[in-house]
């Protein structure tokens, strides 16, 4: 009886936290958009980095809707996805990167995005993918932490967005330990936390470079 009582008193807070996590992914990337329009400049974001965050979120958003796992513990994919996109539109238009190439590589995306979500793409082809998702979701911030201490200017780089990424991904741990215990899905998000919160220091260390 206890250990029924233990169960759900976990799961109540597993619902509560992914509660959370999901209101405050809905401006997760609000804060580092808002950051770019008041410089005006993209500097100090890596593009490249930004694509490889794009790709890992695609993946593990398809993974999750293909396996039918509780929407409450992977809703912050789309949410965080369109805020991705449209940040990646900035980072590009103020890198003067927009141009018919850009145009091209958006309509593939968005027809291998379709292809993951809607069964075209194999399941045993999205299980293959999901394991690389670690390399490239943990690649994208080390590209981020590289540029934020190769330049020591982090003017144009949100802290307030790398301290929500290493929030929600701590408590992604958490609740997906108690939902799915799904070892894969929780390697990614712990090499996450830790990867967030080193370029969320980086970015607050260099926010004010000191002038020569």
């Amino acid at each position: 009886m206890e250990i029924i009582k233990d169960a759900s008193i976990l799961h109540f807070i597993s619902d509560v936290l992914s509660i959370i996590t999901i209101s405050t992914c809905f401006i997760l990337k609000i804060p580092q958009i808002l950051s770019i329009l008041k410089v005006k400049n993209a500097n100090g974001i890596n593009l490249v980095g930004l694509l490889m965050e794009l790709t890992s979120y695609t993946i593990m958003f398809s993974y999750n809707f293909r396996n039918r796992y509780a929407l409450l513990s992977y809703m912050e994919y789309p949410i965080i996805l369109i805020q991705e996109i449209i940040l990646i539109v900035f980072v590009m238009y103020y890198k003067s990167c927009l141009n018919a190439y850009s145009m091209i590589g958006a309509v593939v995306y968005g027809l291998i995005a379709a292809g993951l979500l809607l069964g075209t793409v194999p399941q045993g082809v999205i299980a293959f993918l999901v394991p690389l998702c670690t390399p490239i979701g943990a690649s994208s911030k080390v590209v981020q932490l590289l540029e934020i201490l190769r330049t020591k200017n982090s003017e144009s780089v949100s802290v307030l967005t790398w301290f929500i990424s290493a929030f929600t991904n701590f408590t992604r741990v958490f609740t997906i330990s108690v939902d799915s215990a799904d070892l894969t899905l929780l390697l990614n998000f712990g090499v996450n936390v830790v990867l967030s919160s080193s370029v969320m220091i980086a970015a607050y260390v260099y926010k004010h470079p000191k002038k020569d």
